[in-house]
């Protein structure tokens, strides 16, 4: 079977491209984390009204839904998993450098910087990156 890097490894309601599960294997290794997991959330603030929070944890709380594929863990708290259900994490390298980018479906604006957005039903939009709907 063959995979190539842009396809996404289903993580129940959210997904992780092959690329990112590459890239987050490697930062894991490279800081000597190998059972680290990756951590998602949302958090209110930002130019959109809600903001993404990605870092890698070693400790798991409770509440956290936990999601592995291909060597890679991933938790999100239960309100964050509302946001996001039916999102992509993928990597992505651009002028700047590479990094991590969240397309959530969910969004129904988002800001310019790509770490904020905004649902139906919340506020925002005012901030200094140019958001777009």
């Amino acid at each position: 079977m063959s995979v190539t890097l842009d396809s996404p490894i289903v993580a129940s309601a959210v997904t992780i491209t092959d690329r990112a599960a590459a890239e987050l294997i490697d930062l894991k290794n490279g800081q000597n984390r190998p059972d680290s997991a990756l951590r998602i959330w949302v958090a209110g603030g930002g130019c959109s009204g809600l903001q993404y929070g990605m870092a890698l944890d070693d400790d798991r709380d409770a509440e956290d839904q936990e999601f592995t594929h291909n060597g890679v863990k991933i938790w999100i708290d239960s309100l964050s998993l509302g946001y996001m259900e039916g999102a992509i994490v993928d990597y992505v390298d651009d002028v700047l450098g590479g990094g991590f980018k969240i397309e959530n479906p969910n969004a129904t604006a988002s800001c310019g910087c790509g770490s904020s957005f905004k649902t139906e039903g919340s506020s925002g939009c005012g901030g200094g990156c140019g958001c777009s709907r």
